[in-house]
């Protein structure tokens, strides 16, 4: 069983190094053009961005692999050279860092925790390309971009991990206390202190396969609760967090305040009538089918309601159809009075035709 040590550290302020000076007493002992192509790849210089290899190539005149061999061997020169061994104390405390945070730390994640600047998050990064001591794993279908200090506790979590995802299903919309109160059972047996929520929200960060949705509601990430594509999935989400139908208008403008996002209401109208998700229960207003809503108009809810149930009163009548739709009590009372659909028996109450 792994043991974490307390989260507590790990921010920029906290190190005991300067990134900057390092890399610079670091890429010394390298020959200029090795130096300038380590800068390159690794965003090091000016720019933060990371150069391509032939990007690197065109600018000296050499092939893309001529450019990866000296990267090669400027990290290999770099791993044998004084200024390496000197950098011990460095390693020990981003490997350190890196445990604090969780053993396995998502890169973007884990380098944005160290540091808001992006030119020293590349200096952090290139410090665990040429450490010998983190492994970087590279992403995949299943996970992000990681690195880690512990190859079996990685093990062990990506099985965690594995497991929690396929116990969600693509419809899922999951409270981020409830998902991190599951994933800390599955996780129990992996580290000693498995009721550390912080500890169980940076491991889900690796997994590419569950995300949050700006409500921060987790679900699957291929899901459109979850990975909002217009104004539909922005319009589910307000219904759904309301808890009851809503006029188009509503919605419109809760979209704005929710999602800081341009909504003209017209737009969010004809999304509504289109998709499959919403019903009609009201002048302008909009349910959840999920909620157990059913299509048709007021009729149509009468005629379905005295199907399922046979004959019935007019009170029983006015409170099943109040229950699905939002409309008032006359406007059932005159579809009722309809003697072509409608029949009132002797006993007072109504039955189908």
């Amino acid at each position: 069983m792994a043991k974490t040590k307390n989260i507590t550290r790990g921010s920029l302020e906290e190190l005991s190094f300067n990134p900057k000076e390092v890399v610079k007493t670091l890429l010394s002992v390298l020959p200029t053009r090795a130096q300038d192509v380590i800068k390159q790849r690794l965003g090091l210089g000016k720019s933060t961005d990371r150069a391509t290899l032939e990007a690197i190539g065109k600018t000296y005149g050499i092939t893309r692999e001529r450019v990866r061999q000296i990267e090669n061997f400027a990290l290999k020169a770099l791993r044998k050279s004084p200024a390496y061994q000197n950098a011990e104390n460095i390693f020990d405390e981003l490997e350190e860092s890196i445990t604090s945070y969780g053993g396995i730390v998502n890169e973007q994640k884990f380098l944005g925790y160290l540091s808001k600047d992006k030119g020293t998050q590349n200096i952090l990064h290139f410090l665990l390309v040429l450490g010998d001591r983190f492994e970087k794993l590279k992403e995949d279908e299943e996970f992000h971009h990681r690195w880690t200090v512990d190859k079996k506790l990685s093990e062990k979590v990506h099985g965690a991990i594995r497991k929690l995802c396929s116990s969600v299903s693509e419809e899922d919309l999951i409270k981020e206390e409830q998902l991190i109160a599951q994933f800390l059972k599955e996780i129990k047996d992996i580290v000693r202190d498995a009721d550390n929520p912080e500890l169980a929200r940076r491991w889900l960060d690796l997994s590419k396969q569950l995300s949050r949705n700006p409500l921060g509601e987790w679900g699957k990430t291929s899901s459109p609760n979850i990975k909002l594509r217009g104004m539909r999935d922005y319009a589910y989400l307000v219904l759904r967090s309301d808890g009851k139908p809503m006029h188009f208008t509503a919605v419109t403008q809760k979209i704005r305040g929710l999602f800081n996002r341009k909504a003209h209401t017209a737009t969010c109208h004809n999304e509504l009538i289109k998709d499959p998700r919403f019903i009609l229960v009201g002048r302008g207003l909009y349910a959840l089918r999920e909620w157990g809503y059913r299509e048709g108009v007021v009729r149509d809810i009468i005629r379905e309601l005295l199907k399922r149930k046979g004959p019935l009163s007019k009170d029983q009548i006015l409170e099943g159809v109040l229950s699905e739709r939002l409309v008032k009590h006359n406007t059932i009372i005159v579809n009722l009075q309809n003697n072509r659909h409608f029949k009132k028996l002797p006993d007072g109450r109504y039955a189908v035709v």
